[in-house]
């Protein structure tokens, strides 16, 4: 049987290392990448859940928000009561430093 045995020229075998050598440094680029993108999404994750729970907060926070039309009429009515007093006590301290 004759046996042929095939050899690499040095030029070829340097070019198959830097071919390896090229593909592991992709590989481990690529994992980097997706490691930093896997991250990437957690992140995201966490904090669209801490926004929905702030939406949640101030739906409930405005969910009594009726309440201030009523709440600004007695202010209103306080701060008119106010006035006809300070006006009453001006004309009353009026007629006695006369």
């Amino acid at each position: 049987m004759n046996e042929t045995v095939l050899t690499l020229t040095s030029t070829q075998e340097n070019l198959w290392k830097g071919a390896i050598i090229g593909g592991f440094v992709i590989v481990l680029a690529v994992a980097a990448l997706l490691t930093i993108l896997v991250v990437e999404v957690r992140t995201i994750d966490r904090r669209v859940v801490k926004v929905r729970d702030s939406l949640k907060a101030a739906a409930h926070n405005t969910a009594d928000s009726v309440l201030i039309g009523q709440t600004a009429e007695g202010v209103e009515a306080v701060l008119a009561e106010g006035l006809e007093h300070h006006l009453f006590l001006g004309r009353v301290l009026g007629k006695v430093r006369s």
